[in-house]
């Protein structure tokens, strides 16, 4: 059974897009959650914008013959049929075992999901057709590519129901962010507490950068001591 997709408002989108993937890791860590880096997900092209949106999740499991051909693309449970269901400005995130010689995805699919709005493909998996799939537009985090189908390594099963990428537990509507640094998974009952203290870890970083560019050195600063602290209080106090 599928779980309906839940939409992400704007302006949480627009706050996530300012927080970096690498402060949503430490403030995940200061909350108990050490597992979120989704491995091997990293940016198909240089330059990619920071994304963020409500997971649509879709999974593979291993090729079994009967099962993973070519004529399966047709089938009811298709990544054909998966990708009409995505709604516009979520992430669709494939658990693709982290098999690298068979591509999920080519042009073709994503110039669909690009279509569609979808906000970027994130797999631990790779793709294909990377030439045609840079021409959509669509933002890609993966391995990587290989030319093989998907069906010579492995097997769709399904589309929004929990799955594995990256060594990391997905349910569908738990949020995900992507930059250079690759993609972080927040659970979605933790994301306003998460925005908040991302916010706040930002604004913290952004002041003590600009000490580190003024000559001060790290002990006491970074982290911040309780004279320190007191300074970036009294400083934030009159940006708010």
């Amino acid at each position: 059974m599928t779980v309906e997709s839940l939409a992400l408002d704007e302006q949480t989108r627009r706050t996530l897009e300012g927080i970096t993937t690498a402060t949503l890791t430490t403030v995940l860590l200061k909350k108990g959650l050490r597992n979120v880096w989704l491995r091997g997900t990293r940016p198909l092209a240089p330059g990619l914008p920071r994304v963020a949106g409500r997971a649509f999740t879709l999974r593979f499991v291993p090729a079994r013959e009967d099962l993973a051909t070519p004529a399966s693309w047709g089938s009811p449970i298709s990544t054909r049929a998966a990708i009409e269901a995505m709604p516009a400005g979520c992430i669709a995130v494939v658990g693709a075992m982290r098999v690298t010689d068979a591509g999920i995805f080519g042009d073709i699919l994503c110039a669909r999901m690009q279509k569609r709005g979808v906000a970027a493909l994130v797999t631990d998996g790779v793709v294909r057709d990377v030439e045609g799939v840079l021409g959509t537009g669509l933002p890609v985090w993966c391995q990587g590519t290989a030319a093989p189908a998907s069906v010579n390594g492995l097997t769709f099963v399904g589309w929004q129901e929990p799955i594995d990428c990256g060594g990391v537990a997905v349910f569908p509507n738990d949020v995900v962010v992507v930059d250079q640094d690759g993609a972080v998974l927040i659970p979605a009952a933790l994301l306003d507490e998460v925005i908040e203290s991302g916010v706040e870890q930002e604004r913290l970083e952004g002041w003590i950068m600009s000490e580190v560019m003024a000559g001060a050195q790290l002990p006491g600063l970074y982290p911040p001591n309780a004279e320190n602290k007191k300074r970036y209080e009294d400083w934030a106090a009159d940006k708010r």
